[in-house]
């Protein structure tokens, strides 16, 4: 992610903070890393763990709501980033793109809960096709908002493995994406 240049400052938010020592490369963090290949490394196990951990906490009936996406963000990110589980507040872009403005999270992540959500979850279609479309829109969607400062895709696929355990199957494999945070 790039760091962001504009006429707000900003730097006083702990999210928009970065780790000394890290040269501007890994977000200021309650474990106080600073080689973002270790941090890369925490975020991964840390992942593998609660997906497990969050299997046993949502029932197959469940309705997902924003505030279930911010408990699986922060039970993932919860001992890594004091932020975890909270809308971001600073707005940040990735290759050119710019995500929703920081302001407009909490509205669009409360249209999103009483529209895609609302519509898509739980997760109990018939069809293959009906499932395919329920976690492509719901993973779009809430990839369109951006509503966390880091971990955004990574939470939105723990969400799509949920829904498809709420869909019967037996979950979803995500080895072949390839990126900086698939190593």
């Amino acid at each position: 992610m790039k760091k962001k240049s504009g006429r707000y400052k900003t730097a006083h938010l702990i999210e928009d903070q970065y780790e000394p020592g890290s040269r501007g490369r890994v977000l200021r963090n309650l474990l106080h890393i600073t080689r973002k290949r270790e941090m890369d490394v925490i975020e991964a196990e840390r992942y593998a763990l609660v997906q497990m951990k969050l299997m046993g906490m949502f029932t197959k009936e469940r309705r997902f709501s924003a505030a279930d996406i911010c408990t699986i963000h922060g039970e993932w990110l919860g001992d890594v980033y004091e932020w975890a589980g909270q809308y971001r507040q600073v707005n940040i872009s990735k290759d050119g793109f710019s995500f929703a403005m920081a302001r407009y999270v909490p509205k669009l992540m409360h249209d999103f809960e009483n529209g895609a959500l609302k519509k898509y979850t739980p997760c109990l279609f018939e069809s293959d096709d009906e499932i395919v479309t329920a976690l492509a829109v719901i993973h779009t969607e809430l990839m369109l908002v951006h509503p966390f400062r880091e971990g955004n895709g990574r939470a939105g696929r723990l969400l799509a493995v949920l829904m498809a355990l709420q869909a019967g199957l037996r979950g979803l494999d995500f080895t072949d994406i390839q990126g900086k945070k698939r190593k």
